[in-house]
C-alpha cells in the first residue's frame, strides 16, 4: 500500500511516540507515592572514587515493606557518600544507617502532598502529549512536502493522515491511562 520510504517515516514516527511514552513512564516511577519504589533513588550519583556512579551499580535495593527502601552496599565505605547522596536528591526522605545497611521511611504523604504530586503528574501528561503531538507534525509536514512534489496522491495523503493520527490517538489513551492509575495510587490513603 505505502512506498518504503512512507514506511520508514511511519516507522520512525511510531519510535518517536514509544520514545515519549518511555521517557513519561520513568517520570512517573520517579514520583513518590508514599510507597516505596526503588526506582526513586536508582539513578542518584554518588562519587564512587572519582567516579560518578548510580546507586544501582553500587548496592542492591530491596523493598521489605511497603514503606521502606533498605539500601545494602557492597563496598560499606561508600555508606556516608550514599547517605548524602540521597539527602542531596531532595526526595524528602532522610536516609538512616545502621553501619551496614541504608534505610529509606517513606512517610504517609499529606492530603496537601498528593495534590502537589498529582499537579506534577498532569504536568509531565501535559509535556508528554505535547511531544506527540510535535511528532505527528513533524511526520505529516514530511508527508504533505511529498505531496506537494507530487509523491503521493490526495487519496494517500487523506490516508496516511489517518493512520498517523490513530497511532496518535492510541498512544495518548494510554498515557492518560498511566496517568489516571498514578494518580489513584498518589491518593490513596
Amino acid at each position: 500500500m505505502y512506498t518504503e520510504e512512507i514506511e520508514m517515516y511511519l516507522d520512525e514516527f511510531k519510535n518517536d511516540l514509544s520514545k515519549v511514552v518511555d521517557h513519561y513512564e520513568n517520570e512517573l516511577l520517579q514520583i513518590r507515592a508514599g510507597r516505596a519504589n526503588p526506582k526513586i533513588i536508582e539513578k542518584i550519583m554518588v562519587d564512587y572514587y572519582g567516579t560518578m556512579t548510580p546507586i544501582s551499580q553500587m548496592a542492591t535495593i530491596s523493598v521489605p515493606e511497603a514503606r521502606m527502601i533498605l539500601v545494602n552496599l557492597w563496598d560499606n565505605s561508600m555508606l556516608k557518600a550514599v547517605s548524602k547522596a540521597i539527602e542531596g536528591a531532595n526526595l524528602g526522605l532522610n536516609p538512616s544507617d545502621d553501619g551496614r545497611v541504608i534505610r529509606l521511611i517513606f512517610p504517609q504523604l499529606t492530603e496537601e502532598r498528593r495534590k502537589e504530586l498529582a499537579k506534577e503528574i498532569s504536568k509531565y501528561t501535559e509535556s508528554a502529549k505535547v511531544a506527540c503531538r510535535n511528532a505527528r507534525r513533524e511526520v505529516l509536514d514530511i508527508f504533505k512536502k511529498m505531496k506537494k512534489d507530487s509523491n503521493i496522491t490526495e487519496d494517500e495523503m487523506e490516508r496516511l493522515d489517518k493512520d498517523v493520527q490513530k497511532l496518535l490517538d492510541d498512544v495518548i489513551l494510554s498515557i492518560d491511562k498511566m496517568n489516571n492509575n498514578k494518580e489513584k495510587e498518589i491518593m490513596e490513603v
